[in-house]
């Protein structure tokens, strides 16, 4: 393996980390856009609130792990990609901040009408910013991000492979979202919301496969090279995607939420790795490869130290918080919640 190889598999690890936890993040804002009114809902914004309240600004993380090494290793293809693909990355970006301020001013909004307008800012920044993201990937995947960075501001990403890669990047992310409130929920002994969040997520999932597989049939003519990989080379991927997927929804119908969270990270990673075997080696699809695009290899090589650095010193740091974030037991406390507070008044 070489350097820039190396280097591109550090970063992937970083893309595929951030879709599976910044995924279940995001998908979260689907489940509070839905949750009904200020009262009704009031039970699934806290759980929302405590299930993702210590960890979704250490999620992105991985973004910027992504953003820093793309930019150091291989700068002429992350110049090349931000310069055809600004409007999508500018709406991804602007739905980072406004979902953040919005997620924070909530908890402290004076009025029900403040905390109702931060809460459907929250919700759709978390659908449009992985949607933009999704369509970032589709057009790297179909060819349409020249390496002299001259691409089409619009057509770039307002095409098939892009569309579907949108669509798909929201329902992975509300159906891990999902899964993993169940899982809270029910472990924390709200039957009746977890049996609400169980059937939700099963419709999710349920169109999200179909949206996956669906997805195979254009991209043969508009993403050929990816095509072609993901029905050869990574082909075992995409039927473990589809196996995971399946066997988490049974896990769902049969109540095993606890099984249900992991087989959902299989089946996520198994798509996102599915990607990325299937458009090896090439960095930006059809115009240069991992190995064509990397920099110095003084640069690789201090990048590689900094990720054994990283995996020591931060990793652990980040596997103590999800741990426990996960074994803190959640009572309900509904006065906590800005919505549920107003409407007590």
């Amino acid at each position: 393996m070489s350097l820039a190889v190396a280097v591109a598999a550090a970063m992937f690890v970083a893309v595929l980390a951030y879709a599976l936890f910044g995924g279940a993040d995001f998908g979260s804002g689907y489940f509070d856009l839905t949750a009904g009114g200020s009262a009704r809902g009031a039970e699934l914004r806290t759980l929302i609130d405590h299930s993702i309240g210590p960890v979704w600004e250490a999620n992105h993380v991985w973004l910027i792990f992504v953003l820093v090494t793309w930019w150091t290793a291989f700068p002429v293809s992350f110049a090349a990609t931000m310069s055809t693909l600004f409007v999508p990355l500018v709406l991804a970006l602007l739905g980072i901040v406004l979902r953040g301020a919005s997620f924070a001013f909530r908890k402290y909004a004076a009025t029900l009408g403040q905390a109702q307008l931060f809460g459907v800012v929250f919700a759709a920044s978390s659908l449009i910013t992985p949607f933009f993201l999704g369509t970032v990937a589709g057009a790297i995947a179909s060819g349409r991000v020249p390496a002299s960075g001259s691409g089409d501001l619009w057509s770039s990403w307002l095409n098939p492979t892009s569309v579907f890669g949108g669509v798909i990047a929201v329902g992975t992310c509300a159906f891990l979202a999902g899964v993993f409130l169940v899982s809270d929920a029910d472990r924390n002994g709200h039957a009746a919301l977890a049996t609400q969040l169980r059937l939700r997520t099963l419709v999710v999932g349920v169109a999200t496969g179909l949206v996956v597989f669906a997805a195979l049939v254009p991209l043969e003519h508009d993403a050929p090279t990816l095509s072609a990989g993901l029905t050869g080379k990574a082909a075992p991927l995409i039927v473990l995607s589809g196996l995971t997927g399946a066997a988490t929804l049974w896990l769902l119908v049969v109540r095993r939420f606890s099984v249900a969270r992991l087989t959902a990270l299989v089946a996520v990673a198994s798509v996102v790795c599915g990607w990325g075997v299937g458009q090896y080696p090439w960095l930006l699809v059809d115009q240069v490869t991992i190995v064509d695009a990397a920099g110095a290899t003084s640069t690789l090589v201090a990048l590689l130290v900094a990720v054994g650095l990283a995996a020591v010193v931060v990793l652990p740091a980040l596997a103590y918080l999800y741990w426990l974030t996960q074994s803190e037991r959640w009572t309900e406390h509904p006065d906590e919640h800005p919505t549920a507070q107003t409407t007590r008044h």
